[in-house]
């Protein structure tokens, strides 16, 4: 189970440390119904992320490959290039968007209105940004891909690794709520200076981290064939 964590781990890291929606749950933790939609925009994550990783499990498992002494598994192999190329390729997408010298970053829309947002919408939002994000939903396609396949895990073991993987994708969105709901006076100042810091990088961070999964993932399907 270690070899599978260790090879989907930088997949889940890659999902921790997306910017847009850190600075999602901040703002909803700086409006009046902070503990409500924080924690409801962690429940979404969660589960959103959870679910998109299951279902490539699943379908992992399920996909046929032909007997080979030497390992090759060309299925597979070929899944993995085409989801490294489309990493690679919205890593060059996201460097083609990022604010010239001198512009402010544009923040989506939608979050103009967090402040106006009940629970509900909050865990919508939050399972949306998880599973159906191009970005995440790939990345989460990749580490599916891996756990599903590992011959050494049976299906707690796979379980296991998927829970693993989802805790290590949560952490910085349910830090900051943690964070607002343990110590507010404290969370306030942090939490606002992050978002600005993380709104200015948000496509420098997002383009290495895409190029670099992008590479990996690429590199390891030419190893499946």
């Amino acid at each position: 189970m270690l070899e599978s964590l260790g090879s989907v781990l930088p997949n889940a890291v890659a999902i921790a440390i997306s910017p847009l929606p850190i600075i999602a749950v901040i703002l909803m933790l700086m409006s009046p119904r902070a503990r409500q939609l924080g924690v409801g925009f962690l429940l979404g994550w969660v589960i959103g992320v959870s679910a998109a990783t299951t279902v490539f499990t699943l379908l992992a498992g399920v996909i046929p490959e032909p007997d080979s002494s030497g390992g090759s598994r060309p299925v597979i192999a070929v899944i993995q290039l085409v989801l490294g190329a489309l990493l690679v390729l919205l890593g060059v997408r996201q460097w083609k968007s990022r604010p010239k010298p001198g512009e402010e970053a544009e923040l989506p829309a939608w979050m103009s209105k967090i402040d106006a947002m009940r629970p509900m919408a909050a865990l919508a939002l939050g399972f949306a940004l998880a599973a159906v994000n191009p970005k995440n939903l790939l990345m989460a396609a990749a580490a599916g891909t891996v756990i599903g396949r590992a011959a050494e895990l049976a299906i707690g073991g796979q379980l296991a690794t998927i829970g693993l993987f989802t805790v290590i994708a949560a952490l910085t969105v349910a830090i900051p709520v943690l964070l607002a709901v343990f110590a507010p006076k404290k969370a306030a100042s942090v939490l606002a200076s992050v978002r600005v810091w993380l709104a200015e990088h948000n496509a420098a961070i997002m383009t290495v981290v895409l190029l670099v999964l992008g590479a990996q993932v690429i590199g390891k399907g030419l190893a499946s064939f």
